[in-house]
């Protein structure tokens, strides 16, 4: 019997063992089981409570609570506290499906949307324009340069841009100052000294685009006076037709194209480039226009003018209007203007350089309207003679006499003609020579901005009123009629009456105001 108790033992252990064994592998498989069900229920639970991480994309109430300014009950996106408020908004499982159609961010190289407030940014930039433009085109061209790294504006306004709708709407952005054409801003113009120098005189007393040259100068002069004490680096001089598009930087930033600039340059130019149409129907000019002309500087000199009849297309120069480019100037002591396109400095020479990728887009002549428009501005006689005293260009003035006499059948044919580029096969031949170039980041940042919702939520929480002083300003400003508010005319026969009584007069001569000026011009020589 014990022989046999001895022989059995072995079973038994081995048999334990084996049961043990089987244990811990149920218990390991049980909790491999669990474990991620138990992950996957908590993190849904997270989901639906809205207790997890927040979408930095969407404004729930706890992305409000950080990111919204104290005492604020409005959803705001990051780094836009101060002018941005969206609206509730409702968010189901059908979002997904709809990205392609999503009004949050899509900007990946544009972080937390802070638009560069920061007071440690370098170089502080400003561009100062004159306009009597809408909101539907301040606004995207606006917006567009924060995103390059503007952070203050000087809006000189009048007509449209002066009224009370779109005025208030102006100044309730941070970094951007609305100055009012007020009796009190041309009497303060008409002390200028400009009008003593003779750098400008031959544009003094004389209608249209002669007398909208001068008031845009007297403004920037006082631009200058405004940068300087915001303490700017940089000022440029852009119309709201227009757009800096900083090729040539490390990344897409005017703030790091001019901060690569040496300390011992001035000045830099943009050459630009002009908008090339391929649709008679165009709405939005910013939106839908992605072809561009390139600047004679940035060509071949043998590509430029080995195509310049096929890229005139009949037309009077290579570029409908100007084909001299802005300029940005470093904000320092004695610095002027000279005229809309350049800066000057009243002790020296601008030390300046020409910029070989970086451009200023010109949406000139985008739509069909701004036929009638420029039309409507002037109240010239449309003959060869008399467009001559209204206009600097050959385009212009052409433009002007069809939109004056034709109907409005052949001022589209005109249109569709001279500056709709329609052919496909001449399209795609100046796109592979280079004279035509296609550019996608303005369009794509200003869209973006667009279906975020940033231009509709600045309106929206702009205040509904301005104060008396501004109400009255913007009256004033917008209700301005060409035969008083151009500065040219008025301005200058009030300093006319005033310079007898000034105890010195004394003409200044200076180098002479860079005026808008086409491209050099093709001619065939035997």
């Amino acid at each position: 019997m014990p022989s046999h108790h001895h022989r059995s033992s072995p079973l038994l252990s081995s048999s334990a063992s084996a049961s043990s064994s089987q244990s811990f592998l149920y218990k390991l498989l049980l909790l491999l089981t669990i474990l991620p069900l138990s992950l996957a229920a908590l993190a849904f639970v997270l989901q639906w409570r809205g207790g997890g991480v927040s979408d930095p994309t969407i404004a729930t109430s706890s992305a409000s609570s950080r990111w919204a300014p104290s005492g604020s009950h409005h959803e705001v996106f990051p780094g836009m506290e101060t002018f941005s408020s969206l609206s509730p908004k409702s968010h189901s499982s059908s979002d997904c499906i709809n990205l392609g159609r999503s009004s949050s961010p899509s900007f990946p190289y544009y972080g937390d949307w802070k638009f560069g407030f920061e007071a440690n940014l370098k170089p502080k930039i400003c561009i100062t324009t004159s306009t009597s433009a809408g909101l539907e085109q301040i606004l995207p061209w606006m917006f567009y340069h924060k995103v390059i790294g503007v952070t203050t504006f000087f809006l000189f306004v009048e007509g449209h841009a002066a009224s009370p709708n779109v005025s208030r709407v102006l100044e309730s952005i941070p970094g951007v100052k609305v100055i009012y054409r007020t009796r009190e801003l041309e009497e303060q113009q008409a002390k200028s000294r400009i009008w003593n120098e003779t750098w400008l005189s031959s544009f003094f007393y004389k209608p249209c685009n002669y007398e909208l040259f001068v008031k845009q100068s007297l403004n920037m002069e006082m631009a200058i006076v405004m940068a300087r004490d915001a303490g700017m680096d940089w000022i440029l001089h852009l119309d709201t037709d227009e757009l800096i598009h900083p090729a040539g930087a490390s990344e897409y930033s005017l703030r790091q194209l001019l901060l690569d600039v040496p300390s011992n340059i001035d000045m830099v130019i943009f050459p630009n480039y002009e908008s090339s149409v391929e649709r008679d129907d165009i709405k939005d000019p910013f939106s839908e226009v992605s072809m561009f002309k390139k600047n004679y500087d940035h060509l071949p000199k043998d590509t430029y003018f080995g195509m310049y009849k096929e890229s005139t297309r009949g037309n009077p120069n290579y570029f409908l209007t100007y084909g001299n480019g802005k300029a940005a100037a470093r904000i320092q002591d004695h610095l002027r203007p000279n005229g809309a396109h350049r800066w000057h400095n009243y002790m020296k020479t601008p030390n300046e350089i020409k910029l070989d990728e970086a451009a200023v887009l010109h949406y000139t002549y985008a739509k069909f309207s701004d036929l009638t428009s420029r039309r409507d501005r002037c109240g010239c006689k449309p003959t060869k003679e008399d467009v001559k005293r209204c206009f600097m260009l050959e385009f212009d003035r052409a433009a002007f006499i069809i939109a004056s006499t034709a109907t409005e059948e052949e001022m589209l044919n005109w249109y569709r003609e001279h500056v709709v580029w329609g052919e496909k096969d001449l399209r795609l031949k100046l796109l592979r020579k280079g004279i035509l170039t296609r550019l996608y980041a303005p369009m794509a940042i200003i869209q973006g901005l667009r279906e975020s919702g940033v231009f509709s939520s600045v309106v929206a929480s702009a205040p509904t009123t301005l104060s008396r002083d501004k109400f009255l300003a913007s009256i004033d400003s917008s209700n301005s009629s060409r035969s008083e508010s151009f500065a040219s005319r008025k301005i200058g026969r009030n300093r006319e009456h005033q310079a007898s009584a000034r105890k010195v007069l004394e003409i200044e001569v200076h180098e002479a105001a860079v005026p808008p000026l086409s491209p050099p011009v093709w001619t065939v020589t035997n």
